[in-house]
């Protein structure tokens, strides 16, 4: 999967890559997608989401979620799959967790959400979490036809 919040200028085709909770080498080069947690295409899906505020100098992670909490109600949250369909959500929520509270990783009866979270400033000691519910998908781009 890949991540673009437009209104977030360091946001644009980051890739996303499913690991554990404490898979650096997931983000490093980009964000990770907490393994056991939903898919943009579930139902009553939580796709949990996490990045660094700093990261990672010349690599998708550096500064990727550094404004994450400039991130206001309305504003568009896109995955897109690895067919190019896109998965357009609208943030709802925002809130503050101790790092050891799991509870935001868990679905919410009857919704298709993105959770994104990030530390907080400024001593990165609790994590922000940005809720999005998903709007609408859009069809990747049709298959090319073989040449032939």
């Amino acid at each position: 999967m890949e991540l673009t919040i437009p209104s977030m200028k360091r946001v644009e085709n980051v890739p996303v890559y499913t690991a554990a909770a404490h898979s650096e080498s997931a983000l490093h080069d980009g964000t990770l997608h907490l393994k056991g947690t939903g898919f943009p295409w579930q139902r009553d899906a939580n796709v949990y989401i996490a990045g660094h505020r700093l990261g990672y100098p010349r690599t998708k992670s550096f500064l990727v979620f550094w404004d994450l909490n400039r991130l206001r109600t309305g504003q568009r949250v896109v995955l897109t799959d690895s067919e190019g369909k896109k998965y357009i959500y609208r943030v709802y929520d925002r809130f503050v967790l101790a790092p050891d509270d799991t509870s935001a990783t868990k679905p919410v009866k009857g919704m298709n959400i993105v959770s994104l979270q990030t530390c907080t400033l400024p001593n990165y000691t609790e994590r922000l979490i940005v809720r999005a519910e998903l709007e609408r998908t859009v069809r990747g781009p049709a298959p090319q036809a073989n040449a032939g």
